[in-house]
């Protein structure tokens, strides 16, 4: 007999043991409870009150994000594949997963954080670019450096940055970025059905995805600063509280940065066994709470909106 089929079936029955034996049980179970407590709030809370149904979705949309934020770094299975099915529903109808994906991995090149045109995800502007903006332009951005500002305006000015840079590929011919974006409607698509079909009234649904899409800014606000350190770029907000469950400890955001692969759950325990050098590394780029955050940015700038110390390549 030949040891051809022997060794196909002996490998047939290793490889799902070998997936299995990987998958973190706990953010598997935390995204279809996402899922799950997503669509029984579309389906009922509406019937109690939209007004509860909204900042709920919003939660759950905000937690949805950051879930797909652990899934494009290889949680919960270590087949990308499988990670990209799960998180394949845009709950926040905004942001193509595959887009997410890449320019995400693209913002990881610490040497390139905050660069207006290198890092993806930076908020800060060439300051040849700003100081070409009008007066209406310069007070809009000047808003957005506020943290309320942020949440109100930062999704709208996030998305349409995003979605004309994309467009801009796409009419290069980048058949990637096209993909996305087609998949991207096809998830949308199916959202929308479902959306339709419940009882929550569809101008209550974009609220929730608006306010789930602020949210996140919270997050984002402060996560880099500019700096001629790499590594002194990125925060720590040491309590992050219910913001910080939602955000699946990502206050924690140098510990992410100097460890992608490490799953949400196991950064807190990482961050306190070696926290001094954490706050060596950041030097000292930390803030005890986001309560904190609010009091100090809600109606004022935290940053310039032209990059302080960034210069044009030669």
């Amino acid at each position: 007999m030949s040891e051809q089929p022997v060794i196909a079936a002996a490998r047939t029955s290793v490889r799902p043991q070998l997936i299995l034996g990987r998958v973190e049980w706990g953010t598997l179970g935390l995204i279809l409870g996402c899922y799950a407590a997503w669509g029984a709030s579309l389906v009922w809370l509406p019937l109690l009150s939209f007004w509860v149904a909204v900042p709920v979705l919003a939660c759950l949309i905000t937690l949805h994000s950051s879930l797909s934020h652990e899934a494009l770094h290889g949680h919960p299975f270590p087949l990308r594949v499988l990670n990209e099915a799960l998180m394949f529903l845009p709950l926040n109808l905004a942001i193509p997963y595959g887009r997410f994906r890449d320019t995400h991995l693209a913002h990881h090149h610490d040497e390139r954080l905050t660069d207006p045109y290198d890092d993806p995800e930076s908020n800060f502007l060439d300051p040849a670019r700003w100081r070409r903006l009008g007066r209406i332009m310069r007070a809009v951005f000047w808003l957005n450096n506020t943290l309320l500002g942020r949440m109100l305006l930062g999704p709208v000015l996030g998305q349409i940055r995003f979605m004309a840079d994309d467009w801009r590929l796409i009419r290069r011919g980048d058949e990637a970025v096209l993909r996305d974006w087609l998949l991207h409607v096809l998830g949308a698509g199916i959202i929308l059905v479902l959306v339709l079909n419940s009882p929550l009234p569809l101008w209550s649904y974009l609220l929730a995805a608006y306010l789930g899409l602020a949210i996140l800014k919270i997050r984002t606000y402060l996560e880099h600063r500019a700096h001629l350190s790499p590594e002194a770029r990125t925060v720590i907000v040491e309590r992050g509280g219910i913001l910080g469950f939602l955000f699946l400890n990502n206050n924690l955001h140098v510990v992410h940065h100097c460890h992608p692969g490490v799953p949400w759950h196991d950064l807190p325990k990482l961050y306190q066994t070696r926290r001094q050098q954490f706050l060596e590394r950041n030097h000292g780029y930390v803030y005890p709470s986001y309560g904190t955050v609010f009091r100090s940015y809600a109606l004022r700038a935290k940053d310039p909106v032209a990059h302080p110390i960034w210069s044009q390549p030669k």
